[in-house]
């Protein structure tokens, strides 16, 4: 116990103190081999006197700089290996040529030359020696140490190169304790690795319970998605904590240092196969050519820019009014694997027309995508002229100002919630499409294409980083109702969809992806709560981690999304995009009805905000409050005349 604590004491100094320590002891190695040497040399146990002195202070001399500058002090004793050791020989070499050059070569009298040779020999030995006898002392010690503060027992899952790199990585842990590997291969089971046993994965419960195991790891970097989210269910069962490491091509490379775990990524927790991008098609108006993102700074805008920089367009024009989130977004966006690419951002408010005219003449992009918008429903519905203000007037704005600048092609990125909407942002989207519809209709240059898709696992309000949070603090997790189902995609599918969509668009179309069935809210809580390695606290496990409440429906909010508002989608160049043709107005009829809107938003008259909406889009029926009207034309409003 007292030699663990002082090994601990040794361990917890300053690395610039051990590296001293480390140089005294080589400076006492090499006076004790110098005279060691001289022993050897005259078989007697003799004292050095006179000119056999001078080999110490010119041994000194020769050794310390050699050492510093070779690195031999850089390396940690603990963890010292071959490579160390190389490193060791190869400083004494060098040291040894020049020690025998002085005293073997030239010659001192009283000085047997033997010595120029004997000593550099007995130092290799001697500093070999001390280097391994502190990797053994310490090493040990410290494995005892950490054993004894708790760290947790893991499993990986893989039992490959990647999964024995980041298990040596682990072995330095003062976190984690590596007990196992689980791995498909039915050759390994039972074999051992670097002293850790190879378990089928089919006796994963037991080995987690036999060692008390709660979280397992992923190292299985290039296995299908299908086979990834099959092992995925199967982890559920045994109630661990998966995680999944982020850099294995570092901790490949002997970097310890990454050796993370990380969350799961939201792929996994949608539990599906992502929608491949069509290589032409995503393409198709990139390459080479200027375009422009909206709303840059958001969740998919900043997505977008991501794709669209690999697609090696010749600029990209980056455009927000979110400052911080702008420079944020530059910053990520710029590096020299992108150097050739030029990346504009513009502070700009989509709502200020003239601005937005100025900046699209100005760069003349051949492609925009249109991503600024307030998408969230319960804010937008508590600010209806806002979002409305933002959502349908700033997208006619950039979509005029394309259209009169001649841009090629203007992709609006809408939602599902415009389909039968409930609510003032899903109404609005609705409004922003059939704005582009009628745009169209009346001959534009600029092929104007909307593209509709889910919920977005991983974006600003979604879901899932909400349910982490929750149960970072320990819960409840909340659910607006247990029947709630939505659509789901990931940010980088969407993004896709959007440059594929908008290259197979040829004026008007409302593309919407193949989803699949939708997710139940409920289920996918539970997957969350359960790959973190917790349980559910319900009527049948009172004693569970996390609790699940409802808190009921928000304002507007639906129980089940759609895609389509007609029933007859058609197929597309993509086995996985959609085109349906929806019905829309003139732009002459619409014209005066946004009018309207505009006015009742400059008086913010939620009513008749909200009426207006009514009537423009068909299948919104909104709560009108009669009791609070405030109509700037009674002959507007929807409650003068005992119609509501």
């Amino acid at each position: 116990m007292a030699a663990t604590k002082y090994v601990k004491h040794i361990l917890d100094l300053p690395r610039s103190t051990k590296r001293a320590l480390a140089l005294t002891v080589d400076i006492s190695l090499c006076i004790l081999t110098i005279w060691l040497a001289f022993c050897l040399r005259l078989n007697d146990w003799v004292a050095l006197s006179g000119v056999q002195l001078l080999t110490i202070p010119v041994s000194l001399a020769l050794a310390l700089p050699i050492f510093i500058t070779t690195g031999l002090y850089r390396a940690i004793f603990r963890f010292i290996g071959w490579s160390a050791f190389v490193t060791v020989i190869q400083a004494v070499t060098i040291y040894g040529l020049a020690f025998m050059a002085i005293f073997t070569a030239i010659g001192f009298a009283d000085i047997p030359r033997t010595v120029g040779i004997i000593q550099p020999l007995l130092l290799l030995i001697a500093i070999g020696l001390s280097r391994f006898s502190a990797r053994y002392l310490l090493y040990d010690a410290y494995n005892r140490i950490l054993r004894t503060t708790g760290r947790k027992n893991v499993l990986i899952y893989g039992a490959g190169h990647e999964g024995r790199q980041f298990g040596g990585a682990l072995g330095h842990s003062a976190d984690y304790r590596v007990v196992g590997y689980l791995d498909d291969d039915r050759t390994l089971h039972g074999s051992v690795i670097g002293g850790i046993r190879v378990f089928n994965p089919r006796d994963m419960l037991k080995v987690c319970v036999l060692n008390n195991v709660r979280t397992v790891l992923l190292a299985l970097p290039h296995i299908s998605r299908k086979r990834r989210n099959e092992i995925i269910e199967d982890l559920r069962e045994a109630q661990v904590a998966v995680r999944t490491v982020s850099t294995l091509d570092a901790i490949t490379m002997g970097n310890a240092a990454y050796a993370k775990m990380h969350e799961l990524d939201v792929e996994d927790l949608l539990g599906r196969e992502s929608v491949p991008p069509d290589k032409e098609l995503i393409e198709r108006d990139v390459r080479g050519g200027v375009v422009m993102v909206t709303g840059a700074a958001g969740s998919i805008g900043s997505e977008l820019c991501r794709t669209l920089l690999k697609l090696g367009p010749s600029s990209l024009i980056i455009l927000d009014q979110n400052e911080l989130g702008l420079y944020n977004l530059q910053a990520k966006l710029s590096g020299s694997e992108h150097e050739s690419i030029t990346i504009v951002p513009i502070l700009a408010d989509v709502c200020d027309a003239t601005r937005i005219a100025t900046v699209i003449g100005k760069w003349r992009p051949s492609v925009i995508y249109h991503a600024a918008a307030y998408k969230h429903v319960p804010l937008v519905e508590q600010n209806p002229a806002e979002g409305i203000r933002t959502n349908v007037f700033g997208s006619l704005n950039v979509a005029r100002a394309a259209s009169n600048a001649g841009v090629k092609r203007f992709v609006l990125v809408s939602t599902d919630k415009a389909v039968r909407p409930t609510n003032v942002m899903g109404a609005s989207k609705r409004i922003a499409e059939i704005c582009l519809q009628a745009l169209d209709g009346q001959g534009s240059a600029t092929v104007m294409t909307m593209v509709r898709f889910g919920n977005v696992l991983g974006s600003s309000g979604s879901v899932v980083p909400l349910f982490r949070n929750q149960i970072a603090n320990g819960g409840p997790l909340t659910l607006t109702h247990t029947e709630v189902t939505r659509f789901f995609m990931t940010i980088p599918e969407a993004s896709q969809l959007v440059i594929q969509a908008g290259a197979m668009g040829t004026g008007g179309d409302v593309f919407i992806l193949d989803m699949g069935e939708p997710v139940k809210i409920l289920d996918l809580a539970r997957r969350v709560v359960e790959l973190h390695g917790l349980t559910i606290k319900d009527e049948k496990n009172p004693n569970g981690d996390i609790e699940i409440l409802t808190t009921g429906l928000r304002p507007g909010e639906k129980l089940y999304e759609e895609v389509l508002i007609g029933n007859d989608p058609q197929p597309t160049a993509h086995p996985k995009i959609m085109r349906a043709q929806e019905r829309f107005m003139r732009f002459e009829e619409l014209e005066k009805k946004l009018e309207d809107l505009e006015r009742f938003i400059q008086k913010d008259d939620v009513n008749g905000i909200k009426m207006l909406l009514s009537e423009i889009v068909e299948d919104f029926e909104p709560p009108i409050d009669c009791t609070n009207v405030d109509a700037i034309d009674p002959d507007a409003s929807p409650c003068s005349n005992g119609s509501i």
